[in-house]
């Protein structure tokens, strides 16, 4: 697999954003300031426990969202998005304007 030092900007760009989960993942992050899993399951419709759960790592890891666990019974843990998520707000605006404007 290429590292980012091999990849250009478009490459390295896809290769966060890399699947339809993760890009609607930013996409209800940037429209709700927290959401727990279980929101997100909600709204991701026909997402998968295994695909939301590797999106949502595999963003944490690229720190595109932040994850903030509560110890407390039951375990309640919330996600959000990060700075250099927030970064990514452009690109997901030319998506939904994109989608607006071609939709039939």
């Amino acid at each position: 697999m290429a590292t980012e030092v091999d990849m250009n900007p478009v490459e390295y760009t896809l290769s966060v954003i890399s699947n339809k989960w993760k890009i609607l993942i930013i996409y209800w992050l940037l429209r709700n300031e927290v959401m727990r899993y279980s929101e997100l399951k909600r709204s991701l419709n026909g997402v998968t426990h295994k695909m939301l759960s590797l999106g949502l790592k595999q963003l944490e890891q690229d720190n595109i969202i932040t994850r903030k666990q509560y110890d407390q019974i039951p375990p309640k843990v919330e996600y959000r998005i990060s700075s250099k998520g927030r970064s990514l707000a452009p690109i997901i605006s030319a998506l939904c304007n994109w989608g607006t404007d071609n939709m039939q």
